[in-house]
């Protein structure tokens, strides 16, 4: 039953938005700079710290799962179910992204550096992430019942997570990069400056987010007893799930190896800490301007998954372009990067709208509301998304040789050579991991995930029916 509180309106949707502002305060700089930051600033090699992204990734399938069944089995409070754990995980999932970065560090025994890195790292993302996104995510259904409103949520979220990446891909580059021989250098000691910065304003973000959202919608708690096996059994077993987990993990692959390849591209093979800086804003704004009013009334009109097939096809295409004609100019690159941007953009503002027609679809099927479980399955396969692409960019990065002292400071002919092929292959690989994931991304939206326009409707409709028989 609904509670009698005011109305769904525009002050949710901006609190909501605050919420992956907040979130991306601390993800978006792990997923741009933390490899950089580790392989230029700690000297730690690039094999290393994508095996750490990668490795992190397979303790989320615990930690993922375990905080859905917290989160389902909680209890709802006078402010609701999933907002007290924002409030309680917000602090610490700041201070602990912020120990990252600690360059003061840098001059520790290589072993130190490396145990720094894991521990701080799984303490941001496998724990205290965790803890904070799955309750956020899992809000949404909590806001609204309405299938319109929730639409709206997940646009509003995704000009949140515009924001801080506008915030972030515009000023980090600018402030974090130095000049030395001609070389544009990552400075340790900003970067451990602008993380501290983030987090105290990831904090405020978190706070905006639970002053402004409430929770509506009366989520009762889980008091079924737990069988492992009949949880994963239902899991892998919901076409509807399986497809949108895959289709996220090759989006973050996609996103993810665009953003991650910027962080070497442009400072290396265009000497340009200002065309990147330049590509995130330009980015953010098309999503701002083309994608986010756009995408609720195309998904109205045609379909979630059917706007997203389309567009992400349009994005990789774009990258096959650029890898042929491989452009000198870094702004002609720009365009290129923006360009297809947008074609994964639209995936992107729509993609938490599908989850929720991935939810109602599993309750019209088993009857049973599994929000927490079924959010964490996913932000687990993000988590996989994100780790494959940093576990990519960092082992393509290594099998390419890369090497900043080469890069920065070549002493010979050889090395002049070899730097050469070095900027070439970084170039390709810039290119090919995000066409072959956003390729991927529309092959498994076409073929694998069944909810269409109609069956989305469908879905609606038979929910509402139930709900208004069980008044």
């Amino acid at each position: 039953m609904e509670k009698k509180v005011r109305p769904f309106g525009m002050r949710d949707k901006i609190g909501y938005m605050f919420g992956d502002f907040g979130n991306d305060f601390t993800f978006i700089l792990s997923s741009s700079f933390m490899l950089k930051f580790y392989t230029d600033v700690m000297g730690i090699g690039a094999a290393v710290v994508g095996m750490l992204m990668m490795a992190a990734r397979f303790i989320d399938a615990f930690t993922d799962v375990t905080m859905g069944q917290i989160v389902d089995r909680s209890k709802p409070t006078e402010d609701g179910k999933f907002r007290p754990w924002i409030r309680r995980i917000c602090g610490p999932v700041a201070i602990s992204s912020f120990l990252i970065y600690q360059s003061g560090l840098a001059g520790m025994p290589y072993w130190f550096k490396v145990g720094w890195m894991i521990v701080t790292y799984i303490l941001w993302g496998s724990i205290f992430y965790t803890a904070v996104n799955i309750p956020y995510g899992s809000m949404a259904s909590a806001i609204s019942s309405d299938a319109g409103d929730r639409a709206q949520l997940s646009t509003w979220r995704t000009i949140g997570a515009t924001l801080a990446g506008l915030f972030i891909g515009v000023g980090t580059p600018l402030v974090a990069y130095v000049t030395v021989n001609g070389q544009t250098v990552l400075s340790g000691s900003r970067m451990t400056m602008i993380a501290g910065v983030f987090s105290l304003l990831s904090i405020i973000c978190y706070v905006l987010c639970l002053r402004l959202t409430t929770e509506r919608v009366e989520v009762p708690a889980n008091t079924e007893k737990l069988h492992i096996g009949n949880l994963m059994k239902s899991l892998f077993t919901n076409r509807a799930l399986l497809g949108i987990i895959a289709a996220a993990i090759l989006l973050l692959l996609a996103l993810l190896g665009m953003q991650g390849m910027s962080a070497y591209v442009f400072p290396e093979v265009y000497n340009s800490a200002k065309a990147q800086s330049m590509s995130s804003l330009f980015s953010s704004i098309a999503i701002l301007v083309v994608c986010a009013p756009l995408a609720a009334k195309l998904a109205d009109r045609f379909g979630k998954k059917e706007l997203s097939a389309v567009t992400c096809l349009f994005g990789a295409g774009v990258f096959l372009i650029c890898l042929l004609i491989y452009p000198k100019n870094p702004w002609l690159y720009v365009l290129f990067f923006v360009l297809a941007y947008i074609g994964l953009g639209f995936f992107n503002t729509v993609i938490w709208a599908m989850i929720t027609d991935v939810i109602d679809d599993a309750e019209v099927k088993n009857g049973v509301r599994e929000d927490g479980a079924i959010y964490s399955m996913y932000s687990f396969a993000r988590k996989l998304g994100q780790a494959f692409s940093s576990g990519l960019v960092g082992t393509i990065l290594a099998a390419v040789g890369y090497n900043a002292r080469i890069l920065h400071s070549p002493v010979g002919a050889e090395e002049v050579a070899r730097r050469a092929v070095i900027l070439d292959r970084i170039f390709q690989m810039s290119c090919l991991i995000p066409a072959i994931g956003l390729a991927a991304v529309a092959l498994v939206l076409i073929f694998v995930y069944p909810l269409g326009k109609k069956r989305v409707e469908s879905n609606v409709q038979e929910l509402k029916r139930r709900r208004e028989e069980s008044k």
